[in-house]
């Protein structure tokens, strides 16, 4: 096909995936959304909670109001609130809220790394499986299948014994464990948009295999990944502090929000807010997570 043909296909293809309104129609709905979710303090508060802990990790002298690795034993375990410690301080006097918002730098980079890692493998594996089938989609699904056999943690854990400790093995380590949803996740859309009529129009045209697959499959199959890639944000976040919990993070004094909590617990009855505030902390960044994933997740419906 020329390229002034190949222009006028994909104008023909995308035409029919506007609404009768057209682009100006689609441009009205993203406004009506923006509106929607704006109404919804609940989502609102969740963004901006998320949003914070974003630019906590890559600032976060903006918001420590102390240096979070200065020691004062004479201001030892002072509850939140008092000497202008917003969370209180630690065995050794260090400012509590200042190691969470300089931990949010290790978690959320880890995370970060961890989401990239599955994101592009789950990817690869499920356009794969679901655009070939046969005994590309059969091999394919049997290897998930039997990451998918295998709990997330233990497998983490199997990786990070094998990388050694720190940060990036465990960042590796959590991406690897979260590939298998989204393997099935994309194999699942890539399936189900390959069969719709603007696709077999543009094969129909002449439009060659990698082309609709770059034009037309992968654009309109990311929406439930992304939703799952915001879900799987929160999860990856439980599995790093997890294994920081566990001792397989950065070293002591590394403010990991894992590492945190477990310097925190045996002060739980003496002096309870040292493990339990960095513990909402997180519980939070969570349930934020989780509450945006499933907002989007009833707006593509």
């Amino acid at each position: 096909m020329t390229p002034a043909a190949d222009t006028a296909l994909d104008r023909a293809v995308d035409a029919a995936l506007l609404t009768d309104d057209g682009p100006v129609g689609r441009r009205a709905r993203l406004r009506a959304i923006a509106r929607t979710l704006a109404v919804r303090p609940g989502f609102v508060a969740a963004i901006l909670l998320v949003l914070f802990v974003v630019a906590a990790a890559f600032a976060p002298t903006l918001f420590a109001t102390h240096d979070p690795y200065a020691t004062a034993p004479v201001d030892r375990m002072m509850s939140p609130g008092s000497g202008g410690h917003l969370f209180g301080t630690d065995e050794l006097g260090r400012d509590i809220w200042s190691r969470v918002v300089h931990g949010a730098s290790l978690t959320i980079k880890a995370t970060l790394i961890a989401l990239g890692i599955a994101v592009v493998a789950g990817l690869t594996l499920g356009v794969l499986s679901g655009f070939f089938g046969g005994i590309v989609d059969a091999l394919l699904m049997r290897f998930v299948d039997v990451m998918l056999a295998i709990p997330s943690l233990l497998l983490a854990l199997a990786i990070v014994t094998a990388l050694g400790f720190g940060t990036i093995p465990i960042a590796i380590a959590v991406g690897v464990g979260i590939i298998p949803g989204f393997a099935r996740t994309t194999r699942a859309e890539v399936l189900r948009v390959k069969t719709l009529p603007y696709v077999e129009a543009a094969r129909a045209g002449g439009a060659s295999w990698p082309r609709v697959l770059v034009r037309h499959v992968l654009p309109n199959s990311w929406g439930p990944v992304a939703v799952l890639a915001v879900l799987d944000t929160g999860v990856a976040i439980i599995a790093i502090a997890s294994l920081s919990f566990l001792g397989f993070g950065a070293a002591p004094p590394s403010a990991e929000w894992g590492t945190l909590i477990s310097a925190g617990r045996g002060y739980l009855v003496t002096a309870p807010w040292v493990p339990l505030l960095p513990g909402l902390f997180v519980a939070a960044v969570v349930l934020s997570l989780n509450h945006i994933s499933k907002t989007f997740q009833e707006l593509e419906r």
